[in-house]
């Protein structure tokens, strides 16, 4: 079953992190194949839930662009260099794919052999030296152990084409040699008196026991082969190693984790016709083509609390966004088919799930039940913000009593245990949770941190209004604030560029705001700050 990834803004807050979950296990239940992810680290607030409740983080998503990794081209193909040529060409030709990359024992990629390597090595009638190992040759021939005592055979090659007499009389035999013939016996003793390194036997004849006794105690290899003596003398040069015949061309690879529309570019222009694939530890999983691309299939991906291009992963345009839900402003994302799209004006988006998993009649296990609890508590800050309506009240006392919680004693510890600044840096603090938004003259930058100690922040302000004026430079916003929520004062400090002071000062009915004012009541981002923004 084809996956589909849930998630939720590029700076995910509690809720954003645990609707991606509790909704992923509503999907598991009813067939579909979902995971949880999201698109940047998560903070400190969502760590502690994930935490209490004994749930893993989601996967990480840098993007929905279609990978390599997510094609269909020919994975675990590869030939380890101490295999024969004959394997290769085996392997080509089963696969039907005219080139194979050849790897060491890691998987790291040491070359690429193609059919015209074997062709060329093949017409070549370099017969005479052979290096490779005992069941290369067992293979390529279909052969059986009579005999061995190397795992590695190595020396000139010499085919029994004369007859018995001619040979003993003209033939000096040595231990680098390796001999091919059939039931000539007095050859065959000759063979093994000599202490050969290898004898093969053709048409699998019989070997006189006389015969395999001296060769066992002067240690000649001998293999029987089902094949004539011509045919084993014809193949015989493909047991050598595969490596024998690498070049030292270089190899132009790609990574499974490149975007496929890099690799159309790549391979437009060097026009190969097939590229090894690296994973991101550098081994070998297999080969692909330019026509590999033609089997893609774009992401399968459902958004929660979201539903701008903005706000959410890179390549969303590209992906198949099959359902929303959300408690925002409808935003930017567009679709070229209807979607299931539930938005509704609540304090949070677990608000809308716990809706869903009892539309469904789906039982919400107790772990589930805590982490929809803590994105409820979280943004609506335990109820108190203008943005908390009935169902988000009805919600969280259902799902309290199945987490067994409770939710005023939870919710404190839970944002005391979020709220910590220690250690971050400046830009830390100012993305935790931040959101970009366009209006008529361009686009804002909104970034808001609920603390129960914002004089961490205020005391370094001019450092903050510093970032932000860079910031706002730099990435050519119109302007851009930070608001520090304070829970226990329920109100909001705000910090902003130099551009933003006129629009704070029609939105908040203030005159001659500084930096640093402190707006009580004001604690909603969505509900108060956004709209009055908006409306100048």
């Amino acid at each position: 079953m084809e996956k589909t990834y849930i998630f939720g803004h590029r700076n995910p807050d509690t809720d954003s992190v645990t609707a991606a979950i509790s909704l992923s296990y509503l999907k598991n239940k009813q067939g579909m194949n979902t995971i949880p992810a999201v698109l940047s680290s998560i903070n400190l607030e969502s760590k502690f839930v994930l935490n209490y409740f004994n749930i893993e983080e989601p996967i990480f998503l840098n993007d929905v662009n279609i990978k390599i990794k997510d094609l269909k081209y020919t994975k675990n193909y590869t030939i380890n260099e101490n295999e024969s040529i004959y394997t290769a060409y085996y392997k080509m030709n089963s696969a039907n794919i005219s080139k194979i990359p050849i790897v060491d024992k890691n998987k790291n990629l040491l070359g690429i052999v193609s059919m015209k390597d074997i062709a060329k090595e093949q017409f070549s009638f370099n017969y005479s030296y052979v290096n490779t190992s005992y069941e290369n040759i067992i293979k390529a021939l279909n052969g059986s152990e009579v005999v061995k005592f190397d795992n590695e055979i190595t020396g000139e090659l010499l085919v029994a084409g004369y007859k018995s007499t001619t040979f003993l009389n003209e033939i000096k035999l040595s231990e680098n040699h390796i001999l091919i013939l059939g039931d000539r016996h007095s050859i065959i003793e000759y063979a093994v008196k000599s202490k050969v390194k290898l004898i093969i036997i053709t048409g699998s004849k019989e070997i006189k026991e006389e015969h395999l006794q001296i060769a066992r105690k002067n240690k000649v290899n001998i293999i029987k082969t089902p094949y004539t003596t011509l045919e084993t003398t014809k193949i015989f040069n493909l047991c050598n190693y595969v490596k024998s015949i690498l070049t030292n061309d270089s190899v132009l690879c790609v990574n499974e984790n490149d975007d496929i529309k890099d690799f159309i570019n790549i391979a437009n222009k060097t026009r190969y016709s097939y590229y090894p694939v690296l994973n991101k530890k550098n081994k070998c999983m297999g080969i692909i083509r330019l026509s590999d691309v033609a089997y893609s299939h774009k992401k399968n991906v459902i958004l929660v609390d979201h539903n701008s291009y903005e706000q959410s992963a890179i390549g969303l345009e590209d992906a198949n966004i099959i359902e929303i839900v959300d408690h925002h402003n409808i935003g930017s994302v567009g679709t070229n088919m209807p979607i299931s799209f539930r938005n509704m004006p609540v304090g949070s988006t677990n608000t809308i799930i716990y809706t869903l998993y009892n539309e469904n009649n789906i039982d919400i296990p107790k772990n589930i039940a805590g982490i929809m609890l803590s994105g409820i508590l979280s943004d609506t800050l335990i109820l108190t913000s203008p943005t908390t309506t009935s169902l988000d009240i009805l919600a969280v006392k259902k799902l309290s009593q199945i987490a067994n919680i409770d939710y005023e004693e939870y919710g404190k510890k839970m944002i005391e245990e979020g709220s910590s600044l220690k250690g971050m840096t400046k830009e830390q603090v100012l993305y935790k949770d931040y959101k970009t938004y366009n209006i008529k003259n361009g686009k804002i930058g909104l970034g808001q941190v609920i603390t129960a100690c914002p004089s961490d922040i205020l005391s370094n302000k001019d450092e903050y209004i510093e970032l932000l004026n860079n910031i706002s430079v730099s990435n050519q916003y119109e302007f851009i604030c930070l608001f520090i929520t304070d829970v226990l004062k329920n109100g909001t400090y705000v910090l902003y560029s130099e551009n933003a002071k006129e629009y704070l000062e029609e939105a908040f009915n203030i005159k001659n705001i500084e930096e640093g004012k402190f707006l009580k009541g004001i604690v909603s981002r969505k509900k108060q700050i956004i709209p009055l923004l908006m409306n100048i």
